[in-house]
């Protein structure tokens, strides 16, 4: 599969969700910043989460919404975001479907050892349904605050 590069279409998606399906269409005519990371309750996906609820105000003021996405269940991300008081959507991808159309399920290599994962990407997905800006191999601190630059730059 190509890798997805800024100007392109962004795949349709269908993910679940605790109010029902979250699909692309949802969000036509609105920005959508659309985040895969390995792991609810993780750390560092914990403080990617927080970080982006904490800036959801300012996110909506400049016309944007915010979801994040990982193989973890339904109940999982209701617990997680329940736990961590998150104010982001949280869409589950159990098949990986939505994760490798956007190329975010990749080889990783820890302590030697090679093996698939969600490798943690945001997509700005502009509001013509294209990709905006994208962010590969994200680093969580300053991330939300450098998505939320993009989104009022758009």
């Amino acid at each position: 599969m190509a890798e997805l590069e800024v100007g392109a279409p962004a795949p349709e998606f269908e993910l679940e969700g605790p109010e029902g399906p979250i699909r692309l269409s949802d969000y036509a005519g609105k920005a959508l910043v659309l985040y895969f990371y390995p792991k609810d309750d993780t750390t560092g996906c914990t403080k990617e989460a927080i970080d982006f609820s904490s800036h959801l105000d300012a996110f909506a003021a400049a016309g944007a919404e915010i979801l994040g996405v990982s193989k973890d269940s339904v109940a999982s991300h209701a617990k997680f975001a329940a736990k961590h008081d998150l104010k982001v959507r949280l869409g589950s991808d159990p098949t990986g479907a939505v994760t490798e159309a956007y190329g975010a399920w990749v080889e990783k290599n820890m302590y030697g050892r090679k093996y698939m994962g969600i490798e943690r990407s945001t997509f700005l997905i502009g509001r013509d349904g294209r990709i905006a800006a994208l962010w590969r191999k994200v680093k969580v601190p300053g991330h939300a605050q450098a998505v939320l630059s993009a989104v009022q730059s758009l």
